[in-house]
């Protein structure tokens, strides 16, 4: 495939910002009322899965995308792409564009800031165009506008539903919470649709804990939120071993390959993840780790986890502690709960959702462990296993000035009310009751939540992965 497109070949470039739509959007500039001046819509999550969400990724999508000025060669390319697929482009208003607006987008957004925790139902994000000659560009954008919203923020929320989880847990039965931020860790980024897809949505995970094995998720906090230093990294992780690691040592082999992991990455400090059901889990723990290597686990100095990876979860996390406990023993905490020797622990990785995460908490809390012991990993069903009806993400628009006068815009299916759409412009308050969604000509001297962040190619406010997990609730 050519490297760059020539004069009468259709482009393969995915960065032309004018082709990042859907088919049906290139129509609609012919059918809004004549004399529309400007279109107002919304983004948010109609409901869903869990209760609160967690607004996060607009500012990944405003820098990487709306930032840089379209061109004349992107509106070519453009044209001949989408006359040969049958749909009417807007030329010369992409044209307009280039020539008076030196490419950048006129565009303003407001936005609630990123981090925030609200209810669904209520608008995250609001659009309009400010160039009356563009009035069709503003729902022109809905599909790579709402696609960057719907994902991380999808699963930030998943993964502050499993850090409530887990912070009630561990109020029960810790006598500290300062382990909280290590408690989840992410193991998707194998199990996802893309690179990009792995990067925004290990990220969301981040505003949450700081574990994580997808490195892709640090390129974007440097890229697009301020991680720019080493002090500032955004998750860390740990040396540990896979199946094909353990298993190559052969079966009869299985303790030397576990006494290598010891003295390769033991020592006063450090921590190492071990997998140890490649055959034979509770021989694993009773007589291997618990009894050959039992001296050796614990002069060490570091931590072992090991890593259960197949089974009931459920059954697997609690049994292992309890085999763990009678070859190692254990303390009871001021909570009355059990703890393992600091130098030993488990990390089940396995079947990790917010069900089971709830139901495995549950279960070794009625034994009378604490979680403590134990940290969890969670792959596709935290990165991969959401779609945009987890959430009932949509973006409408509900305003239109036609002819000078705002009018208000909005769906009413009469066979699906919580399909009803939201009217006229909007504003986002904070009340006794907590965030709510109101009328623009509501708000009458309150503060509104949604504030610039973007106009006419310019992002006007930058925020830190810092900044938002404070928002999240980092430290509560």
């Amino acid at each position: 495939m050519a490297s760059a497109n020539k004069i009468g070949q259709l482009t393969n470039r995915l960065s032309n910002m004018l082709l990042n739509s859907d088919s049906y959007k290139y129509s609609h500039w012919l059918q809004y009322p004549p004399d529309t001046r400007f279109i107002s819509s919304y983004i948010e999550p109609r409901g869903g899965l869990f209760s609160e969400v967690v607004f996060f990724g607009l500012q990944a999508f405003l820098i990487e995308y709306l930032s840089h000025p379209i061109t004349s060669t992107d509106v070519e390319e453009a044209a001949l792409l989408l006359n040969a697929h049958g749909v009417p482009f807007h030329r010369d208003g992409w044209q307009y564009i280039v020539d008076q607006h030196h490419g950048f987008l006129p565009i303003a957004i407001e936005a609630l800031a990123e981090g925030t925790v609200l209810p669904a139902k209520n608008a995250v994000l609001q659009i309009v165009n400010t160039d009356p000659k563009c009035y069709w560009l503003t729902s022109f954008l809905e599909t790579a506008l709402l696609r960057a919203i719907w994902y991380p923020s999808t699963v930030a929320s998943q993964s502050y539903a499993c850090r409530q989880i887990i912070h009630r847990a561990m109020e029960k039965t810790c006598e500290s919470l300062s382990g909280l931020p290590f408690k989840l860790h992410d193991f998707g980024a194998r199990g996802v649709s893309s690179l990009e897809s792995a990067a925004l949505g290990g990220l969301g995970h981040l505003v949450n804990f700081m574990g994580t094995d997808t490195v892709s998720s640090l390129i974007a906090a440097t890229r697009w939120y301020g991680m720019t230093t080493p002090e500032q990294i955004a998750g860390f992780s740990i040396p540990a071993a896979e199946h094909s690691t353990i298993t190559s040592w052969g079966r009869e082999g299985e303790v030397d390959a576990y006494r290598n992991m010891l003295r390769q990455f033991g020592g006063p400090g450090k921590i190492l993840a071990v997998v140890s059901d490649s055959y034979d889990l509770w021989n694993a723990i009773d007589n291997l780790w618990g009894g050959e290597l039992r001296e050796e686990v614990k002069q060490q100095g570091g931590v072992l986890v090991i890593r259960p990876d197949s089974g009931d979860p459920v059954k697997i996390v609690r049994e292992s502690l309890e085999r763990l406990a009678v070859r190692f023993g254990y303390r009871i905490n001021e909570k009355g709960y059990k703890v393992l020797p600091d130098y030993v622990r488990i990390i089940q990785g396995d079947g990790i959702n917010a069900v089971s995460l709830q139901t495995i908490l549950d279960a070794i809390i009625v034994a009378g462990f604490s979680v403590d012991n134990l940290a969890f990993g969670m792959g596709g069903g935290l990165l991969q296993q959401v779609d945009r009806d987890t959430l009932g993400w949509a973006m409408k628009a509900s305003a239109a000035d036609v002819g000078g006068i705002w009018r208000d815009v909005y769906k009413d299916p009469i066979t699906s009310q919580a399909k009803r759409s939201k009217r006229g412009r909007l504003a986002v308050i904070e009340t006794e009751h907590g965030i709510e969604t109101i009328r623009l000509d509501e708000l009458v001297g309150r503060k509104n939540l949604l504030q610039p962040i973007f106009e006419n190619g310019k992002l006007l406010h930058e925020v830190t992965l810092t900044e938002i997990r404070k928002r999240a609730g980092w430290g509560d």
